[in-house]
């Protein structure tokens, strides 16, 4: 009967075990669940306060070194760089971590349902020696807590630190690869809407002018007061003007919000551009040479490739150190409540060496690959450095003809704009045509424009130039991160900038 029983009891676990997987597995299916609409909405509104609701708003004329600090704290893209360096020090903290001892505490509960009972067998009859015994109860509790270390681990580990300690130094690099090329396109940007804003007023005045002036002609030519060819001619002028202007006008209305969106200003919000009086022409006295040395000194990518060969240089000797025995030393302390122990308590300590025979016949490959890890760290490094050098030369080159082509547009604009103050008394005195003061007005526009874009292109170029050079846009030591720690800030890097590139002494 109680076999019967005992199968019958396992025939119904058996039956009831397929009923509990189906459960269990119905329980883990996952079904897609889309985002509801006030939940993007929630998001959204939640991304836009934290994008803009924390900035410090536009009170005063926005300087050069004004957007420049507002980049540099605001930037989203800069923030990210932030953002990775800091999680790259995490990083560093947990491989620090990993080089010290293994301290492990496990405890537990057993349970079985009989007790585990055994005898023993006469080897030379084969019949039972011994009636069956129990030395362990049927519910255990145990607890165990172990200190170990292994000195191949902990060298391995070491240099895994120091590689992710020169990985730190690779995120400060890029970080300020970033900060120098937002500087850059503050810089170019601030100026082309500065000379947006300069040009803005005019631009519409010469348009109202434009306009009135056809509605004119179109009254002439219905009043048939001049030939139809000669009114169309006339009409066709104003028309060729007034596209033109449409045109510089929508371009110049770009500006302003390509800067608003490098300084992480609301789409929306008006700002104004505090225009210098005049336009000051940067210097360059550095010889060629000494820019070679400067960059090559300071470009981040050449300091990031110099880790980057360190890294790989450290790969080697880790490899190196993994075909090495291990070592390991292990102390602990264990409890068991089993009652059938003498002792329930006891202390062990251990030394345990182990090494891969088979890392002998791998050692030749493994340090011939990380040798060639180097070398192409190293060949790199020598064509980065070959890259950067040529960047000096170009950016040099691009410097001084931006300089030449300031100086013609400059010189060109002169002549334009006494040329439309000669045509305007002439046409306020009645000498000549409304047409022709419209188009030497017109004349003068393009010409203040193209005045504009040269130096705007001049001071990118001159930009360019310092960025070429590995200068940073910020000191190493700054007092603070708020905006008005920053402008003085720039302030100061500006002014050390100058003289730097023009080789004066900061």
């Amino acid at each position: 009967m109680q076999v019967n029983l005992h199968a019958k009891r396992s025939i119904g676990g058996f039956q009831i075990m397929p009923l509990a997987m189906v459960l269990i597995l119905a329980g883990c299916t996952v079904k897609p669940h889309p985002l509801t609409v006030q939940e993007r909405q929630a998001s959204a509104a939640a991304d836009r306060l934290t994008m803009f609701g924390n900035q410090e708003r536009i009170s005063a004329p926005v300087t050069l070194e004004d957007a420049m600090a507002r980049a540099l704290k605001y930037n989203l893209d800069y923030r990210v760089k932030l953002m990775e360096e800091a999680m790259g020090q995490r990083q560093l903290d947990l491989s620090n971590l990993d080089m010290l001892p293994k301290l492990v505490a496990s405890a537990g509960y057993t349970s079985r349902s009989n007790d585990s009972a055994s005898s023993s067998e006469n080897i030379a009859t084969g019949e039972q020696s011994l009636a069956p015994s129990i030395s362990t109860e049927k519910r255990e509790r145990a607890m165990d807590l172990s200190l170990s270390w292994n000195v191949l681990d902990f060298g391995v580990s070491y240099y895994t630190a120091q590689q992710q300690a020169d990985r730190v130094l690779i995120l400060e690099q890029r970080k300020r690869r970033v900060a120098q090329q937002l500087v850059q396109q503050v810089r170019d940007a601030w100026w082309q809407a500065a000379g947006a804003q300069q040009l803005q007023g005019r631009i519409d005045t010469l348009l109202q002018q434009a306009q009135s002036a056809l509605a004119d002609a179109t009254q002439v030519e219905k009043l048939k007061l001049r030939s139809p060819l000669e009114a169309l001619t006339y009409q066709r002028q104003l028309l060729d003007v007034i596209r033109q202007m449409t045109a510089i006008r929508s371009a110049l209305g770009q500006a302003k919000p390509r800067l608003a969106a490098i300084m992480n200003v609301s789409p929306g919000v008006d700002f104004t551009i505090a225009v210098p009086d005049q336009m000051p022409l940067p210097k360059l006295n550095i010889p060629l040479d000494k820019m070679e040395d400067m960059a090559l000194l300071n470009r981040p990518e050449i300091v990031e490739a110099n880790y980057t060969q360190r890294i790989s240089a450290m790969e080697t000797r880790k490899a190196i150190a993994k075909l090495l025995p291990g070592v390991e030393f292990s102390v602990g302390t264990q409890y068991d409540s089993n009652k059938f122990l003498t002792n329930n308590t006891w202390s062990n300590a251990g030394l345990r060496i182990s090494w891969n025979l088979l890392n002998l016949f791998s050692a030749v490959p493994i340090t011939e690959a990380a040798k060639a890890q180097v070398d192409v760290a190293e060949a790199q490094r020598l064509a980065l450095s070959m890259a950067v050098l040529s960047q000096v030369h170009i950016a040099y080159l691009d410097f001084t003809g931006k300089q030449q082509q300031f100086a013609l547009e400059k010189q060109l604009s002169q002549v334009d704009q006494t040329i439309y103050e000669q045509t305007r008394n002439a046409v306020a005195s009645g000498a000549s045509a409304q047409l022709q003061g419209i188009l030497a007005d017109a004349n003068a526009v393009f010409s203040s424009l193209r005045l504009y874009q040269s130096y705007g292109a001049l001071q990118n170029a001159y930009g360019q130039m310092g960025s070429s050079l590995g200068l940073d846009p910020l000191p190493n030591n700054t007092r603070g991160y708020d905006l008005a720690s920053l402008r003085v800030a720039f302030n100061g890097v500006e002014s050390n900038w100058q003289k730097t590139i023009a080789g004066e002494k900061p």
